[in-house]
């Protein structure tokens, strides 16, 4: 049904967007579990140049063939070095969480990193408070602490613990996180208001640029002899990187907040099964309790942003002190209107 904020057919569109996010999101991180394999392309760096490198190349061949498909790039014309302002550290932040989300493929299990990656809401609200983009409260702490307590069962649940796969892991969050609060302001509360392929077209090179750094300062000659074994399987891969990226922006783009957390735990889920009954990665039920526990507080959060006037919600907050606000939000915070 749809929700107040979307008439049917924006849920319509909104829900076969989150559809695509999900399918090629649980499809590349399997993807990229399988390559970063020691016998096969166990090359983090170089591995993600390509994602980058493939999606800087087709957004410019789509700029070229369609550019009707780049509606808000105009308002982009003499405004370069506003952009560059915005999408160097945007770039810096992704590079950095690509490149350890890929290398923790070589330590973790594709469930565990899930699990870990269950406190990104938290991250992601810590950053909006420090950027002056979200106000704290005793009921947003309370539910937090609720999935970050899930998150920690989990994590501790973890038979084959691995403390650098678990550091570089915890960067990459961290990078994630930063990429996407900034990244949801310059596509909606900026005055850019950029669409998502423009997005993507201006976030892909300065993600590559510090990529291709990275590369050069690590390279090995095996690199060379392993992509010529593998280009075939590398190809695909990086099609598919180029597909989750723009998936991502549209979802930024398009979804209400409630659609994107309800398609985001279906996504958890279906990553975590797929890796239990295909990958056969073990998986005890202290883990399994902790993920739950983070799925339900992730769903109260949702529920705290979307429905904040709800009988519920007025009455937990009256029970902590606390005057109901609406502050129906986009998908990771308040829309800021400065920075």
């Amino acid at each position: 049904m749809a929700t107040p904020e979307e008439p049917p057919a924006g849920l319509a569109r909104s829900l076969a967007v989150c559809a695509l996010y999900i399918s090629v999101s649980a499809g590349l991180i399997h993807f990229n579990k399988h390559l970063m394999h020691p016998d096969r392309f166990p090359f983090a760096m170089v591995l993600t140049s390509l994602h980058m490198l493939t999606t800087t190349l087709l957004c410019g061949l789509l700029f070229l063939v369609r550019p009707s498909l780049f509606p808000s790039m105009e308002r982009t014309a003499g405004r370069r070095w506003q952009l560059l302002r915005w999408f160097a550290p945007l770039g810096a932040l992704f590079a950095a969480g690509l490149y350890c989300s890929n290398r923790a493929y070589l330590y973790c299990s594709v469930a565990f990193l899930q699990f870990m990656k269950e406190a990104n809401v938290a991250l992601v609200f810590g950053l909006s408070c420090l950027a002056g983009l979200q106000e704290c409260s005793r009921s947003k702490l309370l539910v937090l602490a609720w999935i970050l307590l899930g998150a920690s069962i989990a994590v501790v649940g973890e038979v084959h613990f691995v403390w650098f796969g678990f550091a570089i892991q915890l960067v990459s969050q961290f990078g994630e996180s930063g990429k996407n609060v900034l990244g949801e302001w310059i596509m909606r509360g900026s005055d850019l208001r950029l669409d998502p392929l423009t997005y993507t077209a201006f976030m892909a090179p300065a993600c590559l640029l510090v990529l291709i750094t990275g590369t050069v300062l690590t390279w090995q000659a095996e690199v060379a002899q392993r992509f010529e074994q593998w280009w075939r399987v590398l190809l695909p891969n990086a099609f598919l990187a180029f597909l989750l990226n723009v998936s991502v922006a549209l979802v930024i783009k398009e979804c209400s907040a409630v659609t994107f957390v309800l398609a985001g735990l279906i996504k958890d889920m279906a990553i975590v099964a797929a890796s239990v009954l295909l990958l056969g990665e073990v998986v005890v039920y202290q883990q399994l309790l902790g993920f739950g526990l983070c799925l339900a507080g992730i769903f109260a959060w949702s529920y705290m942003r979307v429905q904040p006037s709800s009988p519920l919600l007025r009455g937990m907050l009256a029970v902590l002190g606390e005057v109901p606000k609406d502050e129906r939000a986009p998908i990771l915070g308040a829309k800021p209107v400065q920075v």
